[in-house]
């Protein structure tokens, strides 16, 4: 049996960890921060239509020239994006670090459970980033890029203000993905219910209506709609799990 350790202790673990992770983040950062070319060939994509999603569309040709306004604007916009990326390939070993925290606390079973649900958790907020960047942002940047009240008035669209929302969209799209994890980490505290959920999809309708609503930037109809069909399929399917849940 181990050796239990005090609650200081506990903390040294816990700052080695975070130390750990930190380390990770910054060295996949910097590994993202030199392949700048890739890593915006791949940031950027979206602007022209030669974009996959715009091909399948069959989308009109258009391409989106974006513009710098500040001096370290691009330098500091380089640091930032990298930074996301090395968190992004990162996080399997963050995940990793946490789990071996906490683990010595749990019991057999329950380790089993935790590591089921921490790779659910990984994989749908994966997903949930790339349905953004296939589907929302790509119709999005599409929308306002080349919306025009007037021939006269040309876009200018600012650099930062295009990475500020894809970081940001992809980054709610991915905590919203958490949906199905989260409703049957409760269904299995016995906190929810499928039929709890069942009877109350039409005000869930309206909930994922106004969360579509906050994601996308656009007043458009078929964007929110576009937003808000994958989350609420998320929902019926999170219904399925808490029932499966209930079950075992």
């Amino acid at each position: 049996m181990s050796e239990r350790l005090t609650f200081w202790e506990h903390l040294d673990v816990l700052r080695s960890s975070l130390i750990r992770m930190a380390v990770a983040i910054v060295l996949f950062g910097v590994v993202a921060f030199v392949l700048k070319d890739e890593l915006f060939s791949v940031v950027l994509a979206p602007c022209s239509s030669d974009f996959a999603t715009y091909w399948l569309m069959g989308a009109e040709a258009f391409n989106i020239h974006l513009m710098n306004t500040g001096l370290t604007e691009q330098f500091m916009i380089h640091v930032r994006t990298a930074l996301y990326a090395g968190l992004l390939v990162a996080s399997p070993y963050i995940l990793y670090e946490l789990f071996r925290f906490v683990s010595p606390g749990l019991y057999a079973n329950e380790r089993h459970y935790a590591v089921w649900l921490v790779s659910a958790a990984y994989v749908m907020f994966v997903v949930g980033t790339l349905v953004n960047y296939y589907v929302v942002f790509p119709l999005t940047v599409r929308f306002l890029g080349t919306y025009q009240v007037s021939p006269d008035v040309a876009n200018m669209l600012t650099l930062q203000s295009y990475i500020d929302t894809l970081l940001g969209m992809s980054l709610m799209l991915g905590v919203v993905f958490e949906l199905p994890v989260v409703c049957a980490l409760m269904g299995r505290m016995g906190l929810l219910t499928d039929g709890f959920m069942a009877e109350y999809r039409r005000h869930a309708v309206v909930g994922i209506l106004i969360v579509a609503a906050i994601i996308t930037p656009t007043t458009d109809v078929f964007t929110l709609l576009v937003v808000s069909l994958p989350i609420y399929l998320l929902y019926e399917v999170s219904i399925q799990i808490v029932r499966m849940t209930k079950r075992n």
